[in-house]
């Protein structure tokens, strides 16, 4: 009897070449190595971080490495160097500092202490930083006080841009800058300025600027004397003033005020003692007219 001999078919079944072709696709081929791993790992860690216990210690973990690293040495402020400052202003600022030394330099806000500083009134600009040696420097331009601005409640500074700069005392703490007066005062203070430039060549006599209804200056000066000056060109209407007083000495006479808020129309303004005069000269002049 013949034995029959049963061939192996070298086709694969279905379901391998359905593999193969799988494994052959790009994107079957990066979910595994890559997919798998990551979903597996991922739902480890879940599973181990939910529980409370765990993430607290975790987060204690990093905050302590976190103050171990900011709290090296490298790190650390223990020093404040002011520059540039007066000595009241510098007080001023160390007084507002608002941290105490040693401290990190990852827990000092650089732009609110800069902030704070420009706050001050008598600081125009600053800037702050740390430099090497663990010294935080705040280097700061103050306002230049240009003249004295009385007011109701007293004398204070004023820088060319109306700041009021400081407060002082008395007129004596400050001889060296001119007086303005009046409400208003600091908010010209360029004008003034110019005014005083201008009002140069009658000396000491100018006593100072008086603000008149917010709007224009008059010029205060020695006995009892006023220049009143319009609020439109009050240099120039000065200037008429000094060139009329070179002239005539009007301002030598016996005025009190010169009016020069009508360009078209000055007018002068004579005292007490001159009018009496005058009147007296006028009434001898028409009786020597009637003879």
């Amino acid at each position: 009897m013949q034995q029959v001999t049963t061939r192996n078919d070298p086709a694969p079944s279905r379901l391998t070449y359905r593999m193969q072709r799988l494994m052959l696709t790009p994107l079957f081929r990066i979910l595994l190595r890559v997919g798998v791993p990551f979903c597996l790992t991922f739902s480890v860690a879940t599973i181990y971080l939910s529980d409370d216990d765990r993430q607290a210690a975790i987060q204690a973990t990093f905050a302590d490495l976190r103050k171990q690293i900011e709290t090296r040495p490298e790190f650390m402020v223990t020093e404040l160097s002011i520059e540039g400052a007066s000595a009241n202003v510098e007080e001023d600022i160390r007084e507002i500092f608002p941290f105490d030394f040693p401290a990190s330099s990852f827990d000092i806000d650089l732009e609110h202490v800069r902030n704070m500083i420009v706050g001050l009134p008598a600081v125009a600009e600053a800037s702050v930083r740390v430099r090497q040696g663990g010294v935080l420097v705040a280097k700061v331009t103050e306002r230049e006080p240009v003249a004295v601005w009385r007011t109701w409640d007293g004398l204070g500074l004023v820088d060319k841009q109306g700041y009021v700069v400081a407060e002082i005392s008395s007129r004596l703490d400050r001889s060296d800058l001119p007086v303005i007066a009046g409400k208003g005062g600091d908010k010209d203070v360029p004008g003034a300025l110019s005014i005083l430039q201008a009002a140069a060549p009658l000396g000491d006599r100018v006593k100072g600027l008086v603000r008149m209804g917010e709007r224009r200056w008059d010029v205060v000066l020695d006995r009892g004397q006023r220049i009143l000056l319009p609020d439109e060109n009050p240099v120039r209407a000065l200037e008429r003033v000094i060139v009329l007083d070179e002239v005539q000495d009007m301002l030598e006479r016996d005025v009190v005020v010169v009016d020069m808020r009508l360009a078209e129309r000055p007018t002068v303004r004579m005292n007490e003692h001159a009018l009496e005069e005058w009147w007296r000269v006028t009434e001898m002049m028409a009786g020597t007219d009637n003879q």
